[in-house]
């Protein structure tokens, strides 16, 4: 945090010097480190067995807050009878299908109650979602949304006294039964010294009085059990009482200033703006499949008004068009054919599928995973659209890029056409950033971007001004949806759009009635009649009352720590999420010193510092009646408002692809051996077996010494991303000239690097080079009477001929192999070899990358078998569903 986010690492700072414990895990010695009470070095993507090693010291010890996580945890949910953990299966949950390499979900269901249906249990897939090819194709954020997936809500089963061994806190219990502080020494590197002070130090500071908080960054994320490394972090902070309090919860360092911003109102694939989920062909066919599949009216919570959401955003899209009798235009919406993520997306212009392609603040020739096989791809595009700052490698690959230098292409061959579009600077706009804290925050214009740089904000509505024009006289109906689409938008004095009014079409309107015209105040006022609409649910608020409150900009000394009146944010100005969480049942808090919400008992509302998450006036002793679905089924101390049941999950009945509950698997090469199970890998990871993504054999297998070494990528302070806004400036290029790999100097000793000498790093994919940097910052670690080393690479440099400084890009080593949840890389941990002089160029860096290939025995499945156990040793446990 203090390296990648140094200005918002003041507060961490400044709490420290109160008294806070800031404890620093990471596989090296950063500058966050350097500032923290202890740094623990880890082996890059073992953490699920040092949380999963967390949850059982809570367990274990009885630390975990017993009113709360009875209380407002699924702790006491009874699971299905048919459910079988990965302690039982050898690494894997019951449902899993080998043919499919995917999970059905039945199994993990929750059981129901006395005079329930238990034909029915509680969770599976969601009403539209079977299992099938169609589910192995895409991510679990398509089908879910921000209220998580839906469940048919009837009655559970629940034993508060947590003793009934299918109770999910139980079952937990089991789950990590062997997570002991020995299998983080042997897997992770923690010693066991260092495990006690983690677990000492978080456990000791959370309960009634205290809290404790979990930030990560892309270190967690970006590996393909990523999705399940921050849900094991959810269950030791639910366990602990630490959601929805101040001081707890999880913080997702976000990798710029509005990338929130960008999964908020999305550039992914899957989700539509407030995650809302998209569309998939042959599942959502109809508006009635989407609304049965995205939310249940029968379930708790405010995701079950779902279809209001959808409702208001079909009508800000097509206003007048969208009617109830065509379904609001929802066949206007592209439907999803399977998983068009980044890196399908570059398959697919490699098997020469897609004609054309925008890169806007993008720069996949160096920031994203396997670089060759962006590169290569990019030469496949009939035009490619560059919108940035500077000629980035990906806006000069076919001149200058290393496929050019190594011979494999030929500039006269490449055919591809590519616009440079200068884009404007954030102080040449106005519009806003949404940050880590879901905090809107408006910038204001300060100079005209000079030239012909324009915002993304002019160039799109004026690239929907010609591409309407061009198709105002069709008569195609797959023309409609664009020229049906609202494109009105007021301008400022300049003629350009008006970022404001942008805003405030995100915001929403009333659009009949009385208030026709005027701005939402809440989410909770759209309608699925029409008679709303707004482009961002969770921004509705942002424009109420017709003020930007974006803008906002009371400062500290004249308010609360809170700050309501400093930016605004999603949803509602609300600072922390599921605050309901932060009194006890009975509505007080569990502190006066943690007071944050609490229920008034004379003015009859919840109040405190923040906006309560919660129904305003629903006492904390309300109970619903039996079926009551939406808002109103949520009891007074049900917390978590957007769940199915109003409860934290520590155990995921539906949603995760991958398992209900966390476990460690390696990453998708490693040189270590799962400790726990011959399952190797994550059995539900995306992998592509192809002849250009070849991976280096793992643990043990033949070839796999001839990659010993784990590399991890990272950010340095001084450069910014894949580098379009640092490496052309020379003064911060002077600060961080040279590309670089830090070893130990026990590495550097075992393979004769020198410090400040040449190395070059070798992995399944490429070969690229770095200047040594002999460090401890780098810590080996012993791993099962192993020493593991590991090699670390910052990734902002790219080969190109523009920037005044360049180098070989660490992503280059990368292959594609993905979360199945999200969708995401593994970045974060892959197998090397190193060793001491430059890389070879033009043919020969060819021959050694494919000469490494060949000792290892590399073929289009090493480390691609998705079941690497036995099947024949597991039983069938799927109860004859498919």
């Amino acid at each position: 945090m203090a390296e990648c986010h140094p200005v918002a690492y003041q507060w961490v700072t400044e709490a420290r010097l109160k008294g806070a414990r800031v404890i620093h895990v990471d596989p090296r010695f950063t500058r966050t480190s350097a500032t923290s009470d202890r740094h623990i070095p880890i082996r890059a993507g073992s953490d699920v067995v040092l949380l999963g090693a967390l949850i059982k010291y809570i367990l274990d010890n009885e630390l975990y807050f017993k009113e709360y996580v009875v209380a407002y945890t699924n702790a006491a949910t009874l699971v299905s009878e048919k459910y079988q953990d990965t302690e039982d299966l050898d690494g894997l949950f019951s449902g899993y299908d080998d043919a499919k390499g995917n999970y059905s979900q039945e199994t993990w269901a929750y059981a129901a109650a006395e005079g329930g249906d238990d034909s029915m249990t509680i969770g599976g897939p969601a009403a539209g979602h079977e299992h099938g090819e169609s589910a192995s194709a895409r991510s679990a954020g398509d089908e879910h949304g921000s209220g998580g997936p839906a469940l048919e809500h009837s009655k559970v089963a629940r034993d508060e006294t947590l003793q009934d061994p299918r109770t999910v806190f139980q079952i937990v219990k089991r789950h990590y039964s062997r997570y002991t502080p020995e299998m983080v020494a042997e897997t992770c590197g923690i010693s066991v010294d260092d495990f006690h002070y983690l677990a000492k130090s978080v456990t000791e500071n959370s309960g009634r009085d205290r809290t404790t908080a979990f930030v990560y960054a892309v270190g967690w994320t970006q590996h393909t059990l990523g999705a399940q490394f921050i849900r094991t972090a959810a269950i030791v902070q639910l366990l602990l009482g630490n959601m929805g309090r101040p001081g707890g919860g999880i913080m997702a360092l976000r990798g710029h200033a509005s990338i929130q911003g960008s999964t908020d109102i999305p550039t992914l694939y899957n989700i539509l703006p407030g995650y809302l989920a998209m569309p998939v062909v042959g599942l959502h066919d109809t508006w009635d499949d989407y609304l049965a599949a995205i939310a249940n009216k029968e379930q708790k919570g405010f995701w079950a008004n779902a279809d209001t959401y959808a409702v208001s955003l079909l009508k800000a899209y097509w206003g007048k068009a969208a009617t109830a009798e065509n379904d609001w235009c929802f066949d206007y919406i592209p439907k999803l054919t399977g998983a068009h993520g980044t890196y399908q997306t570059t398959m697919a212009m490699l098997d020469d599928q897609v004609e054309g392609y925008f890169l806007l603040g993008q720069n996949p020739a160096v920031g994203s995973a396997h670089g060759r096989m962006q590169r290569q791809a990019m030469s496949h595009l009939k035009w490619l659209v560059v919108r940035d700052f500077n000629m980035i490698e990906s806006a000069t690959f076919w001149k200058d890029g290393p496929e050019i230098a190594s011979g494999e292409l030929k500039t006269e061959d490449i055919e591809t056409e590519v616009f440079f579009l200068p884009a404007a600077a954030h102080t040449e706009k106005s519009g806003s950033f949404t940050q880590t804290q879901r905090m809107l925050q408006w910038h204001h214009k300060a100079v005209e971007p000079p030239g012909d740089c324009q915002s993304e904000l002019q160039f799109f509505y004026e690239l929907g001004c010609r591409v309407r024009e061009l198709l105002a006289d069709s008569t195609d109906d797959r023309d409609r949806p664009l020229l049906d689409l609202n494109w009105d938008y007021p301008t400022d004095e300049h003629g350009e759009i008006d970022a404001e009014g942008v805003l405030a079409e995100i915001n929403g309107r009333h659009l009949t009635g009385d208030r026709a015209g005027q701005s939402l105040s809440a989410y909770t006022e759209m309608k699925a009649d029409g008679s709303t609409d707004g482009g961002c649910w969770i921004y509705t608020g942002v424009y109420a009352g017709g003020v930007n409150h974006a803008a906002n900009r009371k400062p500290g000394r004249e308010q609360d720590l809170t700050a309501l009146d400093w930016g605004w944010a999603w949803p509602a100005n609300r600072r922390i999420l599921y605050n309901r969480a932060s009194a006890d049942p009975e509505g007080k808090p569990w502190s006066e010193r943690k007071a944050y919400i609490w229920w008034d008992a004379d003015e009859k509302k919840w109040t405190g510092h923040d906006v309560p998450d919660f129904v305003p006036d629903k006492e904390p002793s309300y109970r619903p009646e039996p079926g009551t679905g939406g808002p109103e089924g949520l009891a007074g101390d049900d917390p978590f408002v957007m769940m199915a049941d109003g409860k934290g999950w520590l155990f995921a009945p539906r949603g995760m692809l991958d398992g209900p509950l966390p476990t460690h698997y390696e990453p998708q090469e490693s040189p270590v051996a799962n400790p726990l199970y011959t399952q190797q890998s994550n059995p539900a990871r995306k992998v592509f077996p192809r002849k250009d993504n070849l991976w280096a054999p793992s643990a043990g297998a033949p070839g796999s010494d001839v990659y010993p070494y784990v590399f991890t990528t990272y950010r340095l302070t001084e450069h910014h991303t894949a580098g379009g806004m640092s490496r052309w400036l020379p003064y911060l290029s002077e600060l961080q000239p040279e590309f670089f790999c830090e070893v130990s100097p026990e590495l550097a000793q075992e393979r004769g690097l020198e410090n400040g000498g040449w190395a070059t790093i070798v992995s399944g994919r490429s070969a690229i080079e770095a200047r040594v940097m002999v460090t401890e910052r780098m810590t080996p670690l012993t791993i099962r009477g192993r020493t593991i080393h590991q090699v670390g690479l910052p990734y902002h440099w790219g080969v190109g001929s523009d920037a005044v400084v360049s180098g070989d890009a660490a992503n280059d080593l990368l292959g594609v192999a993905l979360d199945p949840n999200v969708q995401i890389q593994e970045s974060k941990a892959g197998s090397c070899d190193i060793v001491p002089g430059r890389r070879p160029r033009g043919e020969a860096l060819l021959r050694l990358v494919s000469e490494y290939q060949s000792r290892a025995g590399a073929t289009v499945m090493t480390s691609n078998e998705l079941r690497t156990g036995h099947p024949e040793s597991v039983p069938d446990t799927r109860g004859g569903q498919s």
